[in-house]
This record gives C-alpha cells, structure tokens and sequence, in this order.
C-alpha cells in the first residue's frame, strides 16, 4: 500500500487492537472515506443533542436575569446547531441517493 503523509493509512488503529487494513481490507484512501461518513451522521446528532443543551440552558439561565445579549447567543447556538444538522443530514442523503442511482455501495466501499 502507498504511504500517504508518511505513515500508512492502513496501520490507522481504531482502538480495537485491530488497524484499519486488517478490518476493512486493502482499498487506501476509499475505506478511509467510507469510514468518516458512515458515522457522520451519529457524531452529527451528538453534536446536535449537546449544543441544544448548551443553547437551552444558556436562554433560560440568561432570559430570566434580563440580559438579552447571552439569552440571544444562547437562541443562536440552537439556529446553528440546526442549520448545522440539516446540513450533514441533508449531505448524507444525497450520498444515499448517489447509491442508489448509480448503484456503487459508497458507504460499504471495499474498492
């Protein structure tokens, strides 16, 4: 395999005693890929959930003592913990939709 970087991709460890060669084979750079945007969208929803938390606490705690400069910081990290969300999400189903069109297995890649 080519090295890229000066390491090889294939000796990535992904924390299960195993590398990323051994567990998803000899395809480079595609399996790398593959591997990122299979769990975009969970690490997308993770993201979502704790900045909907920080942005909730933000406008309750900072509405009630009259500053509306945090109360609104807090409004505008819900706006863009959305926006950010139908973002991914929507990169994500175009993906599916390239699958499906075109009939290449982009998510399960083993090229």
């Amino acid at each position: 395999m080519k090295q890229l970087l000066a390491f090889n991709i294939g000796e990535i460890n992904l924390g299960t005693g195993k590398n990323l060669e051994t567990t998803y084979g000899t395809g480079g750079v595609s399996i790398l890929v593959s591997a990122v945007l299979k769990y975009s969208l969970m690490l997308a929803g993770i993201i979502l959930l704790s900045l909907l938390i920080f942005g909730g606490i933000t406008v309750i705690m900072n509405a009630g003592k009259g500053d509306p400069k945090k109360a609104s910081q807090g409004k505008s990290a819900i706006t863009n913990a959305a926006i950010g969300f139908a973002v991914v999400f929507l990169a994500y189903s175009i993906i599916k939709i390239i699958e499906v069109i075109t009939g290449l297995n982009i998510l399960e890649s083993t090229l």
